[in-house]
């Protein structure tokens, strides 16, 4: 038998924690209406635009986020290219030297690029901010293109990545799709394939007049994050003096507007399946709520492990065996991209490209429950948070921004803008995607795998 002081003690504890709950609900909800620790500061430092924000950590990641993405390139292969030679050899340093201090500082070295941005990336401990922020510049302004570099290096590895894509299904539908979406510019594919007659463009020579192109201060931003805003304008001021005020080359960037065109492609493949279903979607420019909420209730995977998912592709895989299938924003500066990517055997990926297309109509027709449309919501503020926290995917999306825009994608902003979406909102660009030409681009087993038409989508 309890004694009644046991029970008392007990119920002042529960109270105690419930009233610390509550404390920490509301502090949560302070912080997710404006969310300050996600808000980049932004200015222009010896011509440079730099944005910080310090996150107090031991650690600290800094990147050169440059308009050099595939939409940009004058000819194919020459922003792989561009990626490559980062990090070899300059004028005052050779790439053994740089890997040597680099790890004995602890550092990690990283150059990638996506359909906009070309990326250099260094992450390191805090106090070593002033070495890692002149080896970014050197880089950018001093690297040297050497012919043996470019045959020994740069051919080999892009040949690995090349022979990659080519059995990789779901990459080379989405790039189709992009293809079939926009044409040149975005529709360019991120990787050139093995059939891509890469010799007429691409060679040390012609990586040295895109880099003289790219690398300039007008077309760069510099992100920090885990640096204070004292020390990164101290360094930058210092050490990227070098970097060209203008283009050093002849070469112009493919600066062409984006314009959204539509359509389908088809292509045989033995190694696999994937079928991709596009519409045009929300930019970094133009925020659309309605898109993001829409992407999020479309969504693919469960996040709760042991439960089927409350997403409507989830749903649809679940009829499907074997199919794996995601619906995703896909933002870009001037345009966007939102698409149901389903991967698997042909005859699951049909059936289930189907059930994805009945679900998209569905919520076009206003069917979606308050429950479904609440979970919607919250997930895609969880994503957008989420993604926010993530160092690589911030410091893109930061100098994405900036070399774009002018500015960095705050968080705060969208996620104000998706407690906004109404059912009502939501069925209307539903209903208005439909309407309109979809893209559709489909790889594998063409005997089995759809028509937009069979889908009862307009093309």
């Amino acid at each position: 038998m309890f004694s009644r002081s046991a029970l008392s003690r007990g119920a002042q504890l529960a109270t105690r924690r419930q009233g610390s709950q509550l404390a920490q609900r509301r502090a949560y909800a302070a912080a997710s209406s404006a969310p300050s620790s996600f808000t980049y500061e932004t200015t222009e430092v010896s011509g440079v635009k730099v944005a910080t924000r310090d996150s107090h950590g031991p650690t600290t990641k800094l990147a050169v986020v440059a308009k050099g993405g595939t939409r940009y390139q004058p000819a194919p292969g020459l922003t792989v290219g561009l990626e490559e030679f980062a990090f070899k050899n300059t004028e005052k340093r050779t790439a053994l030297r740089i890997v040597r201090e680099a790890e004995l500082l602890g550092g990690q070295l990283i150059a990638y690029h996506t359909r906009e941005a070309l990326v250099l990336e260094a992450s390191f401990l805090r106090e070593d901010v002033p070495y890692f922020t002149e080896l970014l510049a050197e880089v950018i302004s001093q690297t040297k293109y050497t012919t043996y570099e470019f045959h020994e290096d740069v051919e080999r590895v892009l040949k690995v990545k090349q022979s990659k894509l080519t059995n990789d299904v779901s990459a080379l539908a989405l790039d189709s799709a992009h293809s079939v979406a926009f044409h040149t510019g975005l529709g360019a594919s991120l990787y050139p394939t093995t059939s891509t007659p890469l010799k007429s463009y691409l060679n040390e020579h012609s990586v040295a007049d895109y880099a003289g192109a790219v690398y300039s201060k007008p077309n760069i931003a510099l992100v920090g994050d885990g640096a204070t805003t004292t020390a990164l304008h101290k360094w930058t001021e210092q050490f990227f003096k070098s970097v060209p005020a203008s283009p050093s080359s002849a070469v112009a960037l493919n600066s062409k507007a984006t314009t959204y065109y539509g359509g389908e492609q088809r292509t045989a493949h033995t190694a696999g399946n994937s079928l991709v279903i596009a519409f045009p979607g929300s930019s970094f420019g133009t925020f659309k709520p309605e898109v993001a909420v829409l992407a999020a209730l479309l969504g693919g995977q469960p996040n709760v492990k042991w439960s089927p998912g409350f997403t409507l592709l989830s749903k649809a895989a679940a009829s499907a065996p074997g199919v794996v299938a995601s619906g995703t924003n896909l933002a870009y500066s001037d345009a966007g991209l939102l698409t149901i990517q389903v991967t698997g055997p042909a005859a699951s990926v049909r059936k289930a490209g189907e059930e994805a297309v009945k679900a998209l109509k569905s919520i076009s027709e206003g069917t979606v429950s308050k429950e479904l449309l609440t979970k919607a919501i919250a997930k895609a503020k969880f994503d957008a948070l989420e993604a926010s926290q993530s160092g690589v995917s911030t410091l893109l999306s930061a100098g994405s921004g900036i070399i774009h825009t002018g500015k960095p994608f705050q968080i705060a902003e969208t996620v104000q803008s998706i407690d906004g979406v109404t059912a009502d909102k939501l069925q209307t660009t539903a209903k208005s995607l439909l309407d309109g030409k979809a893209t559709v681009a489909a790889v594998g087993d063409l005997n089995v795998l759809p028509y937009a038409e069979e889908l009862g989508l307009k093309v």
